[in-house]
């Protein structure tokens, strides 16, 4: 499986948030690496959101379903990222997204209690917490104004910034899902950036 002491998981999470080896022992009963195979869902619309994803390798996408089932990707978390319901979580409601693995995957799930129990052990993973809360609002409100306001160039030029090791990892259609464009859009677009180099 994962040697710990070399896993992402553990080199994101002391280097980042400062937890010692004594405080990850002590928060061993609120994690758990899990190989996951491609196309499962870890959450599906409807089901209350009980962890946060750690992803130690592979690739997961959380996206909505609208009345017709097309699939629209709110975000893509690749190695090092975690992705949860948080609203599901706090506001113990069903969840609106699904989040599945769209490739095979090792995830860390991390039950509510691991920030929790990790904050009371360290400051530091506290303030650490706390930053990545704000970071996280912060990349929420560019996605939505990427939405609202950009060109279909402008978004796809945001999302390679965002996510530079995904362009041969996922599919056009699904870069287009998670852009709000069609794939022929997409095809443009990319054509064009080709031909202005």
């Amino acid at each position: 499986m994962v040697n710990f002491k070399e896993s992402n998981f553990y080199k994101y999470y002391s280097e980042n948030g400062g937890l010692t080896d004594e405080q990850f022992e002590q928060l061993g009963d609120y994690f758990s690496f899990k190989e996951v195979e491609h196309n499962r869902f870890l959450l599906r619309a409807g089901e209350l959101s009980k962890y946060a994803f750690f992803v130690e390798s592979g690739l997961l996408q959380s996206f909505a379903l609208d009345e017709k089932g097309g699939e629209h990707i709110i975000l893509f978390a690749p190695e090092n990222w975690i992705v949860s319901d948080r609203s599901s979580q706090y506001f113990n409601e069903p969840s609106d997204y699904y989040i599945k693995a769209i490739e095979p995957s090792i995830i860390v799930f991390l039950q509510p209690e691991f920030i929790l129990k990790a904050s009371s052990l360290s400051s530091t993973f506290s303030c650490f917490v706390e930053s990545s809360l704000q970071r996280n609002v912060h990349i929420q409100q560019k996605r939505i104004t990427s939405l609202l306001a950009m060109t279909a160039k402008e978004r796809y030029l945001s999302f390679v910034e965002m996510y530079p090791s995904l362009l041969l990892r996922v599919p056009q259609w699904m870069i287009a899902s998670y852009l709000g464009i069609t794939p022929e859009s997409l095809s443009r677009v990319r054509r064009e950036l080709i031909t202005a180099k």
